[in-house]
């Protein structure tokens, strides 16, 4: 009985150069099956993280949506330079904490706070909730 050696086809190579999981029926061996089951497994488990920091960004814009209306109120400016500064450092330090390259939380920080700034730009300018914010206007 001769076994033959076959190399095990994981994937197809699109025209673009990417290669991308293909039907069930193009995995060729075990092996390819697993990792395709352990990639599922992770996708569902990204997704699970992705619809939690949606929500939670969701809850932290409505809290920084309530400290500008407070701001206006106050007469206060949108920008707070020294708590941005407090931010970038404990981020940062989160971030090295956490096994993330702190130039991610960086960005999210960035994110973030320009938004929250054109939010309370908003409010201070209408006097009100802004509502949801169109980010691309």
């Amino acid at each position: 009985m001769t076994i033959e050696h076959q190399e095990p086809q994981r994937s197809a190579a699109r025209a673009d150069g990417e290669t991308v999981i293909d039907s069930e029926g193009d995995w060729h061996d075990a092996e390819t099956k697993q990792i395709v089951q352990r990639i599922e497994v992770l996708r569902q488990s990204i997704d699970n993280i992705d619809m939690a920091i949606v929500a939670l960004l969701a809850e932290r814009f409505k809290a920084t949506t309530q400290v500008g209306v407070l701001k206006a109120e106050a007469g206060f400016a949108p920008a707070d330079y020294t708590r941005e500064e407090y931010q970038i450092e404990r981020l940062q330090q989160i971030a090295q904490g956490a096994g993330l390259d702190p130039q991610i939380a960086l960005m999210y920080k960035e994110f973030v706070v320009t938004e929250a700034k054109k939010r309370h730009k908003c409010i201070a300018d209408s006097g009100d909730d802004p509502g949801v914010l169109d980010i691309f206007a």
